[in-house]
């Protein structure tokens, strides 16, 4: 996994996806940020059924050098990807591996200085360990940063960052990483507070960001690197909060899109994407975001289905045999507050609605909770055990329900989790291919 030749590989299909968007050819690239086994087998799936590659990051929230969230390193995070892809038959060769958000984020509430060793060796970790597309993200103030961070401040801390990456790629013997920079990030996982609407980064401010990379990485002798500066992160004008979907507005980006004109290598990377509709998702692939960035719209999609099937266990499974998964859920989450009381607000009912159903997804934090994992396994083993009847699948699930009676689709429980977080990535599919002259694939 850290030999030179699949690292290789590896980055030229993200060089290739550029390059062929550079020449004109609409096309762009998904990435799945998500940790969960079963979002990451959609995700293998999909590509395997599209005859792709599949891109996928893990956030510094989820993966560090301590475990993240998810209790995995990046090496562990690593194992379990290709592990899935051996499983499903999928070449390794055809993964990407990324890592998102890498920087100080972790460490905010730390002084800079100790934010940026701890960034230091997160970055370092992700590239020993075979990740072929960084972030470099020094977007966010530290504990003893002023309230706003000029460019370049940003800029000279990912070019810090960049070093590290650049000598750890050395010594495992593998050329360095694609790398995406940007100081217009949004907050991992989507907004934390009530959206209105947004307003795109405006032209000047995409301009000065790439200004300030450029000279930070030429100042420590960097400056060959650029070429593998492949995507900057600016805001589109796209977003989701708790309750609703800031969509994707095509006029209001012109000005914008002309920053790319002056750039041979650089596409944009858009983030929270989640959510979007189709034809914006291809609007925002067309109109040079060729990296689409979803994560809590696949795991929402998967507590859909989840919630579906547990719906369909009360129809049939007596009462001491069920694994009564929304319950325990709701139980773990009160009784671990800690991923959701700070966003949720309102009465009892509004925040137990925003708990389950929220666009946020906060729930996806407690799906690796030991409880709720055995009543996810034990909900999925009772309906396998009893048979689900197609009606109730009908009921429940009514896109696979058409994919069984036409052939396409098993109708075991873990195949129908699947194929519904497919529903979510299917568009994305759709929004990265090439199109002919006559609208076909």
């Amino acid at each position: 996994m850290t030999s030179a030749a699949p690292a290789l590989r590896r980055v030229d299909r993200l060089a290739d996806t550029v390059a062929r968007h550079k020449a004109g050819e609409p096309v762009g690239v998904y990435s799945v940020c998500s940790a969960h086994p079963t979002v990451l087998q959609a995700a293998i799936t999909q590509a395997a059924a599209d005859d792709g590659y599949v891109l996928i990051e893990a956030t510094s929230n989820q993966v560090d050098q301590f475990g993240g969230y998810t209790g995995l390193r990046p090496a562990q995070f690593r194992d379990l990807v290709l592990g899935i892809a051996d499983e499903n038959g999928f070449a390794r060769d055809r993964v990407v591996l990324g890592g998102d958000h890498l920087g100080p984020n972790r460490w905010q509430h730390e002084p800079s200085d100790v934010a940026l060793r701890h960034a230091e060796d997160l970055i370092a970790a992700y590239v020993e360990a075979g990740y072929t597309k960084i972030h470099l993200d020094c977007s966010m103030r530290c504990a003893d940063d002023p309230e706003v961070l000029p460019d370049a401040t940003v800029a000279s801390r990912s070019a810090r960052l960049l070093q590290v990456a650049e000598n750890a790629a050395h010594r495992i013997g593998a050329d360095g990483p694609a790398y995406v920079i940007g100081t217009e990030v949004p907050v991992p996982g989507g907004a934390h507070e009530t959206l209105d609407r947004l307003t795109p980064t405006p032209a000047d401010r995409a301009r000065a960001t790439i200004a300030a990379h450029r000279a930070a990485f030429a100042e420590v002798g960097l400056d060959h690197v650029w070429p593998r500066v492949m995507a900057l992160v600016v805001q589109p004008g796209v977003e989701f909060d708790h309750l609703q979907v800031i969509d994707y507005e095509h006029h209001a980006t012109a000005e914008l899109r002309g920053v790319l004109a002056a750039e041979n290598t650089l596409v944009f990377e858009a983030h929270s994407t989640d959510y979007q509709r189709p034809a914006q998702l291809r609007e925002l692939v067309e109109d040079h975001w060729a990296v689409l960035k979803v994560g809590p719209g696949l795991t929402f999609a998967m507590r859909e289905a989840l919630f579906a099937l547990a719906l369909i266990e009360t129809e049939l499974v007596a009462r001491p045999s069920r694994s009564n998964l929304i319950e325990v859920v709701e139980r773990r989450m009160l009784a671990k507050p800690r991923y959701w009381q700070s966003y949720y607000e309102g009465d009892p009912v509004v925040q137990r609605t925003a708990r389950r159903y929220s666009y946020s997804d906060r729930l996806r934090y407690y799906w690796a909770d030991d409880e709720v994992d055995a009543a996810r396994r034990m909900l999925l083993s009772n309906l396998d055990r009893v048979g689900i009847p197609l009606p109730l699948i009908s009921q429940f699930l009514p896109l696979q329900y058409e994919r069984i009676r036409a052939g396409e689709l098993d109708a075991d429980a873990q195949a129908l989790v699947v194929d519904r977080v497919r529903d979510a990535l299917r568009p994305y599919a759709t929004a990265c291919r090439a199109l002919t002259p006559g609208g076909e694939q």
